[in-house]
């Protein structure tokens, strides 16, 4: 099992740093070693007891939310200018609103996601097979604390507690939800509808038709608290030619492909539409704003941009048979601007052109820097 530890903490900062004149004040929450600090004046004066002078000292909290009015010391604290500070903690209780509030213009929210399947391969340095590694890492995933279980039904069994701590503990402690079972159907049929265009109002309907009662107005609110936990991420329409975005429906994404295999098995596998949450998930890991484009009646899978850079992506699973790959250009060539173009799929060819447009195989496109 590969574990992070204090040392491995101060290790990589002399790394980065260059230098191992530095001071590392770690507390872990859940470790109740830490249990007598999880009031926020002992945990400044903890905090202010390890602190050296004459290096430079970093304060990493974990699991902050534990310990009630954290802010008020850790504000404290910041205020003195003598501390690096890092704090992590549950996603449904650490929430981007949350820190605007708690931390007004004192903090910088860095977004970490799964593994992505270049992490996964220098996990597995062992294993020299890429396509067998893409494979793995398509029905496994990124949550790296499950690949600690070599036994399948153990490594889902975790991805499950990881999933179920999420949505039937933190999101329902967090906003007191009362209806779990709507929150459980939505999250399922999300993660099921992958890819696929969606609205409250017709959520609502089709959870309705199967016997589990609710309204577009509860849909909304569950959907963002999905979001906010970034179980899921939404993504919006843009109309390419008129330049604008559309609020008549979105699509959603889910954090990690290896919670979907765990929660509804291999049932209406599609992976099409995997290898598109993968590359949704990877543009945002890269720091690509992204949006599902429209040209007339066409569809573009994704919209990337960063800065002055822009491109478009259309994401398939085989695209070897010649109506498939025409489909898959046709929208591609229909844009006008000088933007690149490509698209993504299981190829396991290199990359190749056509008309302008780069045909990737998508494990060597996300082992690309």
């Amino acid at each position: 099992m590969k574990t992070i530890t204090r040392a491995k903490y101060l290790d990589r900062i002399i790394e980065l740093n260059g230098t191992p004149d530095i001071n590392i004040i770690f507390i872990d929450f859940m470790d109740l070693a830490y249990e007598e600090i999880k009031e926020y004046h002992a945990l400044h004066a903890y905090v202010e007891e390890q602190y050296q002078v004459g290096k430079t000292n970093y304060l990493l909290v974990d699991e902050v939310q534990m310990c009630p009015k954290f802010e008020l010391a850790i504000n404290s604290l910041y205020s003195k200018s003598k501390y690096d500070i890092y704090v992590t903690g549950s996603n449904a209780f650490l929430l981007s609103s949350d820190l605007a509030t708690l931390f007004t213009g004192r903090y910088i929210e860095i977004h970490v996601f799964p593994f992505s399947f270049k992490e996964y391969c220098q996990y597995y340095d062992d294993v020299s097979d890429k396509d067998k590694l893409f494979d793995d890492y398509s029905a496994k995933g990124g949550l790296a604390g499950s690949y600690a279980n070599r036994a399948e039904k153990d490594r889902t069994n975790y991805i499950k507690e990881v999933y179920e701590t999420i949505v039937t503990r933190d999101l329902v402690q967090r906003y007191a939800l009362e209806d779990t079972l709507v929150l459980q159907r939505l999250s399922e049929f999300l993660m099921d509808n992958i890819s696929n265009l969606t609205s409250p109002n017709k959520v609502s309907q089709l959870l309705t038709a199967n016997e589990t009662l609710t309204n577009h107005v509860t849909v909304g609110k569950y959907i963002k608290y999905l979001c906010n936990a970034f179980v899921f991420y939404d993504i919006k329409r843009y109309d390419i030619r008129g330049r604008k975005y559309l609020e008549s429906s979105e699509k959603f994404y889910l954090s990690d492909t290896g919670i979907r295999y765990a929660i509804l098995g291999s049932r209406n596998m599609d992976y099409g539409r995997v290898y598109e949450n993968i590359v949704c998930i990877e543009l945002l890991r890269r720091g690509y704003d992204v949006y599902v484009g429209k040209l007339y009646q066409k569809e573009i899978d994704f919209v990337a941009s960063r800065g002055s850079e822009k491109f478009y992506i259309q994401v398939s699973d085989n695209i070897s048979g010649q109506e498939t790959f025409e489909r898959e250009c046709f929208p591609l060539l229909q844009i006008r601007d000088a933007y690149p173009k490509m698209i993504i799929a299981r190829t396991r060819h290199p990359k190749y052109s056509y008309e302008g447009i780069e045909i990737y195989d998508i494990a060597d496109w996300l082992l690309q820097e």
